[in-house]
Formats: structure tokens, sequence, C-alpha cells
């Protein structure tokens, strides 16, 4: 099969994925083999093959929103899944399901678990396997490329946004909410659609004038200025998705009291010294960590119930390299994904 693998991690700049041929992967048992329609192009993506995440596998396949087809069933149990059935594989491989945080819900914090597109061979392939029990399957409704970003900054975005601490999003209850999004990429635009369609204010802050402003305005925001301006209101809880920590205090300031400020990344750039009045008033910073399965099938169920759209640019298989280049430079409006090649 062909597939794109990182030998050294680089700079972007240097082409660091290497088009390889392997062999077809088989599937062990409680696994399935899934034959890739398309992946998604994720900015997790571009911190493995940079190196700002540490190596975790050499000749690592990177890639975890992968939308695909399961065209074999291993040993045992393949969790009711069927051939030919369009599955979505997502970052979250497999969780040991026995430590303490799994046994209470919380198996997005495993301390065994494993990463697709990083500890184990990702979607920047033909074919990857997956774990049976971690695989979502998708409604028909969405096209390949629609659903493939919803499995990783779709899911990422509404883990954040439960972890703003703004209360049950049924019936409304968010009218009036004031929300802040810092960095207007593939997660912020799907967040914005389902704090909107729960009656959120959202103002956004991100650098990119051509593409991402106009992104931001086109959905809805109320307000849309750069990345360090500050909000014509005070915000009850903003999520950062920007990987830059020198954006912490300006969205910190931005908070009313109370308010929550969620960085919503796997990696961050140092965030500067905060000075305690930033924090007075009982806001608070908090980490978001990976996801859980529970996150994936109510996202996904929430996404359909709110008519949630990705806006998507698509490239060829050949230029894997090129589509993190382009992540890298912001040259993206919404996601990027690979085509099968």
């Amino acid at each position: 099969m062909q597939a794109w693998i990182l030998t050294h991690p680089a700079p972007v700049s240097q082409q660091p994925l290497r088009r390889v041929e392997l062999p077809r992967p088989q599937p062990g048992p409680g696994q399935v083999l899934v034959r890739m329609r398309v992946c998604g192009i994720c900015r997790t993506d571009l911190h493995v093959a940079e190196g700002e995440l540490p190596q975790r596998r050499p000749d690592i396949i990177p890639g975890h929103q992968v939308v695909g087809e399961v065209v074999e069933l291993g040993p045992e149990d393949t969790a009711g899944l069927r051939l030919g059935q369009r599955v979505g594989v997502a970052w979250l491989h497999s969780a040991d399901g026995g430590c303490r945080f799994c046994r209470t819900g919380r198996e997005n914090l495993c301390e065994r678990a494993e990463f697709t597109g990083w500890s184990v061979p990702g979607g920047y392939a033909e074919f990857l396997l997956a774990r049976a029990a971690f695989v979502y399957p998708l409604p028909d409704e969405l096209g390949d490329a629609q659903a493939a970003p919803l499995l990783c900054a779709g899911i990422i975005g509404y883990r954040s946004l439960r972890l703003c601490g703004l209360g049950d999003a049924q019936g409304g209850r968010w009218a009036g909410v004031r929300l802040g999004i810092y960095g207007f990429g593939a997660a912020g635009h799907l967040a914005i659609q389902i704090a909107r369609a729960r009656g959120a204010e959202v103002y956004v802050c991100t650098r990119d004038h051509v593409r991402h402003q106009a992104l931001a305005a086109e959905l809805g925001a109320a307000w849309v200025g750069n990345a360090t301006a500050p909000p014509p209101v005070p915000l009850d809880a903003a999520i950062m998705f920007a990987p830059a920590g020198e954006l912490v205090p300006a969205a910190l300031r931005a908070l009313d009291r109370g308010g929550a400020l969620v960085l919503g990344g796997i990696h961050m750039s140092l965030i500067p010294p905060l000075n305690y009045d930033w924090l007075y008033g009982e806001r608070l910073i908090r980490s978001v960590a990976n996801n859980t399965r529970a996150d994936g099938r109510e996202f996904l169920a929430e996404a359909a119930r709110a008519r949630v759209r990705t806006r998507v640019r698509e490239f060829p298989f050949t230029e894997a390299n090129q589509a993190l280049q382009a992540l890298k430079d912001d040259a993206i409006a919404g996601a990027g994904v690979l085509r099968a090649p």
C-alpha cells in the first residue's frame, strides 16, 4: 500500500514526510482493517511532523481524522461492524479500560492510551488498522470530506465547549452567553456552529484577515477582531485553539468574573508570566486532553441536529507535505483533507 511516513521530524518547509510502499496490514483480535477514503489534516499532525510532540514511534504514519470503509474483520469481538461499512477513525486509538481514569469515565486521561497517527500508524495511507470498539459508524448524510474534520477538530471543539462550564446546552440555555474563540481554523469554525445553535453570542479573535476573519463573520460571529484585540464585551468563557501561549494574557483579560479560559490544543508555545489580578474574580484556565468515545458520539449527534457543515479544502494524496505547509501558513479556510490515492 502507499503511505506517508515520518522518519525524522523537521520543519514542514523541508518536506519531512516520505511516500513509501508498505505491506497491507492484517487485523488482529478486536481490530478492523479500514480502507482510507479521506483523512483530515490536523494541526496535531503538524506538531508531530515538526517534532513539537515527542516522537512516539519510528517511521510513524500520521493522520487521525479518517473516513473509510471496513474491508476486513479481525478475530474475536469487532463491535458489530460489518464489511463495507463506512466508519470514522479518530485520535483515541485505544485505552486500557482498567485504570482509575477509565473506570471513572475519563478514558481520555488513560496513562496507557494509544493515539492514531502518533503512537500507532494513522490515516496518511491506503489502509490502517483500528480498534473496532473505538471507531464511529458515520451517517450517510455526511459526505466523506465533510465528515473527516469532525473526527478531531469537531470532537475536541465539543469537549472544549463542555469544559467552559456554561451549564446545560439544551433548550436554548446558552442564550445570551458570550463566548470567545481565539484562533479560527478547523476546530474554531466547527465550534462556532455548535455554540450559536445553543444560543450563544460568539466573539472571534484571529490574526488572519483574508480567510479566517471572513469565515467567522460568515458563520455568524457577533464580532471579529485581531488575535490580541479586546472584544467589545466581557466574555463568560473563551476557548483558545491557536497554539500560541503569548495570547493567553489577552484572552484572560477578556474574561468576565467567574469565566473560564479553555486551552484546546495538544501543544502550545510558552505562556508568559500572568498577573494574579487577571485571574482574581474566580477566573480559571484549564486544558483539554484528548477525548472520550462518549464525546465523539454526543458531538456527532449534536452536529447532525445543528446541521453543522465543514468548509473543506481537498488535497491529492501526493501533496501531504504541501497540505501541512498550507496549514502552517494559515492558508486553509476551514479544514483540509487528504484524498486517498
